[in-house]
């Protein structure tokens, strides 16, 4: 696999950011992944930082370099960091469960697979086209899906989500894939503090005009504004899917060059009720990033 990956978070008018974002890969399998901790409940940040931690632990067992179900491992992922969340604020007696958003996409071989619970998103742009973007677990999106089939009463909030990681009943997850890649494609996942504040048609225009290094910091920073002060964590990681016969590229994570037992992840690894406080921390991510592209480019040396 050849691929091209940015990733960004900004707290933009809020406390704190409870926003994490973060990808794994192996020689033939990748993992990008984001979580939004929901605001109203505690430790928003935890539940964020848990649910990626707990989709990282399972991809470095599973990926073997292949995960041998993509769809099953999206599922029972996402649904493991929910009894994680559960457990957690059982441990510890709290009045209500941390909950969190989350959206997960695995590209292996040739194929993208993604899933989703509540509200954070993902894009895919082929040709200057949306290709496909997920449908948000909110009432509005509801609403809109059903065409009035099954009113909704105007009592009801509709930007109120109906599921997430860390709720009281089951969460509803919807799962898409196998779609086959082409060279070129831009696949964005994001937190509502991008889409909030930005529509679809913006988003696809500057992923179709610019590599992700100059769309993805670009629509954070147009978000932000628009947003103003009142602004919300706005998290975004973007994937540009690159043909690994294109001999002539030279930028991006060439995976080919891994050994076939070799993990890499800007996730931290470490999970589980007894370290609750390890979160994420960017200058160990960007340490991790170039540490991997560094063993990379040496890997490419010795073999040319």
């Amino acid at each position: 696999m050849r691929f091209s990956v940015y990733q960004i978070s900004r707290r933009g008018g809020r406390e704190k950011n409870e926003d994490r974002m973060g990808y794994c890969y192996t020689r033939e399998s990748g993992l990008f992944a984001l979580a939004d901790g929901m605001g109203g409940h505690p430790e928003g940040e935890v539940a964020s930082q848990l649910s990626l931690q707990t989709l990282a632990v399972m991809f470095q067992r599973d990926a073997k370099p292949t995960l041998k179900d993509p769809r099953r491992f999206l599922t029972e992922g996402i649904l493991a960091g929910h009894h994680q969340l559960i457990r957690y604020a059982t441990e510890r007696a709290l009045l209500d469960t941390p909950r969190t958003t989350i959206v997960a996409a695995i590209l292996q071989g040739r194929e993208a697979y993604w899933a989703h619970c509540g509200d954070s998103r993902l894009y895919l742009v082929r040709g200057g086209k949306l290709q496909a973007r997920t449908r948000d677990h909110s009432y509005s999106e509801l609403q809109e899906t059903l065409a009035g089939v099954v009113p909704i009463g105007e009592r009801v909030n509709r930007n109120v989500l109906f599921t997430c990681l860390g709720s009281p009943g089951k969460p509803v997850i919807d799962l898409i894939g196998p779609l086959t890649l082409q060279p070129g494609d831009k696949i964005l996942l994001c937190s509502d503090g991008l889409w909030g504040s930005i529509d679809d048609d913006t988003i696809t225009d500057h992923l179709t005009r610019s590599p992700i290094t100059d769309a993805v910091p670009d629509l954070v920073e147009l978000a932000l504004r628009v947003a103003g002060d009142k602004s919300d964590n706005v998290t975004v990681i973007a994937v540009e899917w690159e043909s690994a016969e294109d001999e002539e590229a030279t930028t991006g994570i060439e995976t080919d060059d891994l050994g076939s037992d070799v993990f890499a992840s800007t996730i931290q690894a470490s999970v589980g009720p007894g370290n609750p406080d390890d979160l994420l921390d960017e200058a160990e991510i960007e340490r991790s990033i170039r540490e991997i592209n560094e063993a990379i480019k040496r890997s490419a040396q010795k073999r040319g």
